[in-house]
């Protein structure tokens, strides 16, 4: 494996690859069927699904990692008592690596769905299991071999959309460079592509991709799946974020089929959060993203199906003599029916009002303070213009990897919006400069980069430029609910989802104006925009989805009273 992921594997050995003793094994018999395989045959193959996990009971399988540059990496030879798997094999996903036995091979091989029945039947074992599973995939994301390559320019606003729409999907992938990588030149000639065809996927099937969308690149590389036309689900959840991702844990967990649809990627704004220091149980804090990846991880074992990116452009009610009350119309002409749904849609990014900067968004003007945007101003100045805490967190997390950053509040203080930590870190920080009551006055750049931003103090109209390349903006959100227009759904003046009390015939907490339809999180007006208080808000719902669907005599429900 590679360097940057063997601190992984000398540190974690143990727990990634667990031996499991015999009677641990005798448990797990009875959830798959024992297959043979002869000496030299491909067990698994990247970019195909696989069977689902084996357990070796005698033999030896070899597991590689295989690159589209022509070269595959050796990770593990495993022995009786070993399994086979990471977390597309949780989800039924397609392979990210190779199996292949060097030896005879006698193996259990549990297939998907009853894999997710180990995680609960078995908890202590399932336990062990998940944990693998998981650091695996960890070490696939940090091996730098793994996944599709994206070749192209690294300030190419396609290049960072590909890249970032695969890392907050949690897919490994590598981004190559044409300019410095000869890797990327061989390929290009391979391949007879010009400088102005990029950029290119090539996926880990071989499939040369030309640009593509996110949701083409995702069901490329089996990300996301056709739809069931004909399954009625109990619940289907529209959004991913901390509200809909809590409200798939706890309604799979309650007996509900649930599916959990969202436009873009899983973990919403909190994903973007560098470090959430004040979420209960975290007190040395956690990055948004591994936060919500444990809550995906969560609801996939549970049995969630998670279609994403899959964006719902229209909600229509059916007669309840249909069986299923709601569809939802996809912007692939998919359809999906549900008996409940909940809408978590959350909230999309507020955007500057300043001249140009569809230009350079993407490229230059950014939402998200990641990894991936860290390393492209690496040692720069950058700008940052917000107030909330979001912003805060970001701005500590460039400091220490940028020159300077300028925060630019229109405010007169911090404090009226940031928490007092955030706060106090920002007022310790020597390379960060607070411009209060000032805004962004215009952009300067050609071709999709930035050369300057100009900034005005408000009372003054005095205007500053400086020379930076990269802005970034936490300017707060506004409710995603554009696509609920023709649904009867009932909005405040702002556009949040009104639910309860706020509604006339509302009969249940979180029920918004269309019986069987409910408000969770961001988009629920009046909500408290915390990651708490949304998790809080998808636990509560299904207590009521529950009573909903005993009242409608649509299935049998179990007495939830009591449970946490």
């Amino acid at each position: 494996m590679a360097a940057s992921a063997r601190s992984i594997v000398e540190t974690r050995y143990e727990q990634m690859f667990p031996t499991l003793e015999a009677v641990e094994i005798d448990r797990l018999r009875g959830f798959g069927e024992r297959r043979t395989y002869g000496g030299g045959e491909r067990l698994v193959t990247t970019g195909e699904p696989s069977p689902g996990m084996f357990v070796i009971l005698s033999g030896e399988v070899t597991i590689t990692q295989h690159s589209v540059l022509g070269h595959d990496e050796h990770i593990i030879t495993h022995g009786p008592g070993a399994f086979i798997g990471e977390l597309a094999q949780l989800s039924g996903r397609p392979s990210l690596v190779d199996a292949r036995a060097t030896k005879p091979v006698e193996a259990l091989v549990i297939p998907s769905p009853r894999l997710r029945d180990v995680m609960v039947a078995e908890a202590e074992l399932g336990e062990r299991i998940m944990r693998a599973l998981i650091l695996r995939r960890v070490g696939l994301l940090e091996s730098g071999i793994a996944g599709p390559v994206i070749i192209g320019h690294a300030q190419d606003g396609d290049v960072l959309r590909l890249a970032g729409f695969l890392a907050r999907n949690g897919h490994p992938h590598h981004a190559l460079d044409p300019d410095i990588d000869s890797c990327a030149k061989t390929l290009l000639d391979r391949f007879h592509i010009t400088a102005s065809q990029l950029p290119i996927v090539l996926c880990p099937n071989g499939q040369l991709l030309r640009n593509p969308s996110e949701g083409d690149l995702a069901r490329r590389i089996g990300l996301v799946e056709p739809i069931d036309p004909t399954k009625v689900y109990d619940v289907a959840i529209i959004g991913a974020g901390p509200a809909g991702l809590a409200a798939a844990v706890y309604a799979t967990s309650e007996g509900l089929s649930v599916i959990v649809l969202d436009c873009r990627a899983f973990g919403g704004q909190a994903g973007a959060s560098s470090r959430i220091e004040n979420y209960l149980g975290f007190p040395t804090g956690i990055s948004g993203m591994a936060l919500m990846a444990r809550a995906y991880n969560q609801a996939q074992k549970f049995g969630a199906q998670i279609a994403i990116p899959d964006e719902v452009v229209r909600l229509q009610c059916q007669p309840a003599s249909a069986g299923a009350r709601f569809q939802l119309r996809l912007a692939n002409d998919e359809r999906v029916s549900a008996r409940t749904v909940v809408i978590a849609s959350g909230a999309k990014y507020r955007r500057l009002t300043v001249a140009d900067l569809a230009a350079f968004e993407g490229s230059s003007v950014h939402y998200w303070a990641s990894p991936l945007e860290a390393k492209l101003c690496t040692g720069q100045e950058v700008a940052l213009v917000g107030a909330g805490n979001s912003a805060g967190q970001a701005v500590v997390y460039l400091a220490a990897r940028v020159a300077k950053v300028w925060l630019l509040v229109r405010g007169p203080s911090l404090d009226l919006s940031m928490s007092r930590y955030l706060v106090d870190r920002i007022s310790a920080l020597r390379n960060v400069e607070v411009r209060v009551q000032t805004e962004v006055a215009a952009l300067e750049g050609q071709g999709g980069i930035l050369e300057a931003i100009r900034w005005r103090d408000i009372p003054s109209g005095k205007e500053t430029r400086r020379p930076i390349r990269h802005l970034f903006l936490f300017i707060g959100a506004e409710p995603n609910t554009a696509w609920l227009s023709a649904s009867d759904v009932a909005l405040d003046g702002k556009g949040f989802v009104r639910t309860g009390t706020d509604v006339e015939h509302a009969h249940r907490p979180l029920e918004t104006s269309r019986g069987g339809i409910f408000a969770i999180g961001d988009v629920r007006a009046g909500s408290i925009k915390r990651v708490a208080a949304a998790v809080g808000e998808g636990a509560q719902v299904v207590a009521t989805l529950h009573a909903f669907l005993a009242d409608s005599g649509d299935r049998a429900v179990r007495a939830v009273s009591g449970r946490v």
